[in-house]
């Protein structure tokens, strides 16, 4: 199921004196959180616009409407942030990381079902999908040597599989 609302980081402290927030992004980038007029908090999706971002360190600087001062700040340490679906525009071609979960994963050459896609790791290199069937499990670096195929709109990947994947 596509869900409309995608978590995109998680405000994890204030900055400065003047109610700005500092957010861990959970996205490609902080330049990608900076680029929304409205963002949505925790599961309720509330709306909140957002008057300022920056990058600061790797983290997005954030000054929220009606956010004035530390004390209002603070009380949004934590929330996690969510952008809706529909104001987000990807390149042809892309797509979101929490649509691969659940996808179908097929082996490339015979057409065996090797699992699902169950959990995406991130690390600096390269993105590893985790594929789970039965009792295996599966680790597939999301590189083209690897990956010949993903199609989220019929939910399946397809992959080639080298002797000791």
């Amino acid at each position: 199921m596509v869900e409309q609302y995608l978590e995109v980081g998680q405000i994890t402290n204030v900055h400065g004196l003047m109610g700005e927030v500092r957010v861990q992004p959970w996205a490609d980038s902080p330049q990608f959180l900076c680029q929304f007029d409205t963002l949505y908090v925790d599961k309720t999706h509330w709306p909140i616009k957002v008057e300022r971002a920056r990058v600061h360190k790797n983290m997005a600087i954030l000054k929220l409407e009606g956010v004035t001062d530390v004390n209002g700040a603070l009380a949004m340490r934590n929330a996690v942030l969510y952008v809706d679906r529909s104001d987000v525009k990807l390149p042809e071609g892309s797509f979101f990381l929490a649509d691969l979960i659940g996808l179908e994963v097929r082996d490339a050459d015979s057409g065996e079902v090797l699992g699902k896609i169950a959990e995406v790791l991130t690390p600096p290199a390269n993105n590893v999908y985790v594929v789970r069937g039965g009792s295996r499990e599966i680790l597939v670096p999301a590189v083209d040597d690897f990956v010949e195929e993903v199609n989220v709109d019929e939910g399946f990947m397809r992959i080639h599989m080298i002797e000791g994947l």
